[in-house]
C-alpha cells in the first residue's frame, strides 16, 4: 500500500508543476494566431475575493484564496490546466530554458553540513576551484551550517545577479583550515540530457526534458557518440515528463526524412496546425531504439508516436503515462501564471493517446496506482486489456502494423518492470539520500584509488562486506529494514551504491553506465 501510495503521490507532484507532464508551447503563437487573455467589467471571482477581503470574519490571506480559486476553475476542465504560483512558474521556466544565474552546484545536507555533490561543469563554483566534497560552513563571513539550514535558504544565497560576488568558506579534506573562496554568480547551464556515451557499436543519449537547449545539446552529442563510431543509437525517455513541442519536432526532425509528418495540433478555438520534417536530420537512417515507461509523457510520447507511427524506431518498455493535451502559459504581471490546455495533439496516423479524465482529477491522479493494482506493469496483456484501449479506434503504421490510441503509446517490445527495484526498501533509502551520504562518509577513500570512471566500472565490485556495511549505515536513518526486501533488491541496492560512487567523482555518463549494467530494459535495447 506504501508504495502504491509513493507512485499515487509522484503523479501529484509531476501533473500539478506542469512542466514533467505536459507540454509547452513557447511564446503566445499557436497555428500562426496569436492568443491573449482579455478581462473586461467585475466579473464575479474578483467580486467574491472583494467581499471575502473586506466582510469576512476572520483574516484571510487573499491571495492563497485567490490562487486556489482560479486553479479550482482550471482542474474543472481538466488535469492539466493548473495555476501556478510565482516560485513554481519560475522553477519551470529555468528549466525550460536551460539555466538560471547562480554559481552551479549540488549539495546534500549531511548533519546539518552543506555537502557538495556535484559541480557544474564550467559554472561559476567550478572556474572557482570547487570540487565534489567540499564542505560549506561560511557564506560571506558568516556560519552557514546547523538545523536552520533550509533549501530555500540556500537557494536563495547561491543564486542571484549575474556578476555579483559570493565568498564560501570550504572545508575539504587535506585542508588544515577553513579557505575563503570568492565566486561571481554568472549563468548556469542547465543540460537537458543526462547522459551520452557509447557501449561497442552503441550510442545511448538519455533525455530528462525538453527544453529550448534539448536539439542543440543532442546534436553535440550524436557528433561525439558519431565519432566514437556509434552505429545505432538508443534513446532513453523513461521519467521524461515533457516540455516544449516545438523542441519535441526539432528532436523527431533528426530522425526523419523530409515531408514527413511529425504531429498536428488542433482545438475549438485553434485550427489544425500540421508539423513536418525537413530534410535537415543529422540521423534519419541508422539503427533506431527508444525507450519508455508509464512516467513518459506529452512530448516524450510525440516523439515516439512519431517515430512508431512511421515506422522509425522499435520502441521499447511499458505503456506511457497518455498525455495528448497542448497547454500555454499565461503570465500575470506578479509572477503567477496559469497553464492553460489550448489544444489536443494527434500522431501522424491520426490517434490522440489522451487517457480518460471523464471520472475527475483525483481518479486521473490515482491511473498509475491502478496501473500497478491490476498488475499491468508486469504483463503486455494487461496494458492490452486496459479500459483505456477498449472502445479506441484501430490505427496503423506506415508498414501496416497496428497501434492503439488513448491511453498513451503502446510499446512494440513490451518489457515488465523489475521487482527488485521496486521495493519499500529501495524507496526509503532513495528518499533519505543515503546512498550518496555513504559515498561521502565512507566511499570517497575507495574511489580516490581509481584515475579514471572507465578503471573505476570495470574493476571495482561491491562486495558483501561493503554491503552488510552499508546496511548498518542506512539502519540508523531507516529503522526497520524488511529482510524480505532486502533479500530481494540486494544486488539491485549494491548496483546503486557502485551508481552513486561512479557519480560522485565522475558525473552522470558515469552513474548511467553503472546502472545500465543491470538494466533488463536496456539490454533488450542493445539486441535490437
Amino acid at each position: 500500500m506504501k508504495r502504491i501510495a509513493g507512485i499515487i503521490f509522484r503523479t501529484v507532484i509531476l501533473i500539478l508543476t506542469g512542466i514533467a507532464i505536459g507540454i509547452l508551447i513557447t511564446g503566445d503563437n499557436i497555428g500562426g494566431r496569436r492568443i491573449g487573455l482579455s478581462f473586461s467589467g467585475p466579473d464575479k471571482i474578483s467580486r467574491v475575493l472583494d467581499l471575502v477581503s473586506t466582510k469576512y470574519v476572520d483574516s484571510v490571506n487573499t491571495d492563497s484564496v485567490e490562487g486556489a480559486t482560479v486553479n479550482d476553475m482550471l482542474q474543472s476542465l481538466d488535469p492539466h490546466s493548473v495555476y501556478l504560483p510565482a516560485k513554481q512558474a519560475r522553477s519551470i521556466n529555468e528549466r525550460l530554458e536551460g539555466g538560471f544565474n547562480g554559481i552551479g552546484l549540488e549539495y546534500q545536507l549531511l548533519r546539518d553540513t552543506l555537502v557538495i555533490t556535484q559541480v557544474n561543469a564550467g559554472g561559476p563554483a567550478a572556474k572557482a576551484g570547487i570540487i565534489t566534497g567540499d564542505r560549506i560552513i561560511q557564506v560571506d563571513g558568516k556560519p552557514f551550517s546547523g538545523t536552520k539550514l533550509k533549501s530555500d535558504r540556500i537557494s536563495k544565497t547561491f543564486r542571484g545577479e549575474k556578476d555579483t560576488q559570493i565568498t564560501l568558506g570550504v572545508v575539504r579534506n587535506g585542508w588544515k583550515a577553513i579557505k575563503n573562496i570568492p565566486i561571481k554568480r554568472g549563468r548556469v547551464a542547465l543540460s537537458s540530457l543526462d547522459a551520452a556515451y557509447t557501449t561497442g557499436n552503441t550510442g545511448y543519449i538519455k533525455i530528462s526534458k525538453f527544453a529550448s537547449t534539448t536539439d542543440n545539446d543532442f546534436k553535440d552529442a550524436l557528433k561525439t557518440l558519431k565519432a566514437e563510431g556509434m552505429q545505432k543509437l538508443v534513446l532513453d525517455l523513461r521519467g521524461n515528463g515533457g516540455g516544449y513541442l516545438n523542441t519535441a519536432t526539432a528532436l523527431a526532425d533528426e530522425f526523419l526524412p523530409g515531408g514527413k509528418l511529425i504531429v498536428y495540433t488542433k482545438g475549438s478555438h485553434e485550427p489544425r496546425t500540421d508539423y513536418f520534417a525537413t530534410d535537415s536530420g543529422n540521423y534519419e537512417k541508422g539503427a533506431l531504439t527508444v525507450l519508455i515507461d508509464e512516467y513518459s509523457a506529452s512530448a516524450s510520447e510525440i516523439l515516439a508516436g512519431a517515430l512508431q507511427d512511421l515506422d522509425r524506431a522499435t520502441i521499447v518498455g511499458r505503456r506511457s503515462f497518455g498525455k495528448g493535451l497542448v497547454q500555454q502559459q499565461f503570465p500575470f504581471a506578479d509572477g503567477t501564471a496559469i497553464n492553460l490546455t489550448v489544444a489536443r495533439y494527434y500522431t501522424p496516423s491520426g490517434r490522440s493517446i489522451q487517457k480518460s479524465y471523464k471520472n475527475g482529477v483525483a481518479s486521473y491522479r490515482n491511473e498509475l496506482a491502478n496501473r500497478v493494482r491490476k498488475g499491468e506493469l508486469l504483463s503486455a496483456e494487461s496494458s492490452l486489456s486496459d479500459s483505456a484501449f477498449i472502445g479506441g479506434s484501430a490505427y496503423h503504421t506506415t508498414n501496416g502494423r497496428k497501434v492503439f490510441s488513448r491511453g498513451g503509446i503502446m510499446p512494440d517490445v513490451f518489457v515488465p518492470a523489475d521487482t527488485t527495484e521496486n521495493t519499500q526498501l529501495v524507496e526509503d533509502l532513495a528518499d533519505n539520500q543515503l546512498f550518496t551520504a555513504y559515498v561521502i562518509d565512507r566511499l570517497q577513500p575507495v574511489i580516490a584509488k581509481y584515475a579514471t570512471a572507465d578503471s573505476f566500472i570495470d574493476q571495482y565490485h561491491i562486495t558483501e562486506e561493503v554491503l552488510n556495511n552499508f546496511i548498518a549505515y542506512a539502519s540508523q536513518t531507516v529503522k526497520h529494514i524488511n529482510p524480505a526486501d532486502l533479500k530481494l533488491s540486494k544486488e539491485f541496492i549494491k548496483t546503486l551504491i557502485k551508481a552513486h560512487a561512479a557519480r560522485f567523482k565522475w558525473g552522470n555518463n558515469a552513474y548511467y553506465r553503472v546502472l545500465n549494467t543491470s538494466d533488463t530494459t536496456f539490454k533488450i535495447a542493445l539486441l535490437q
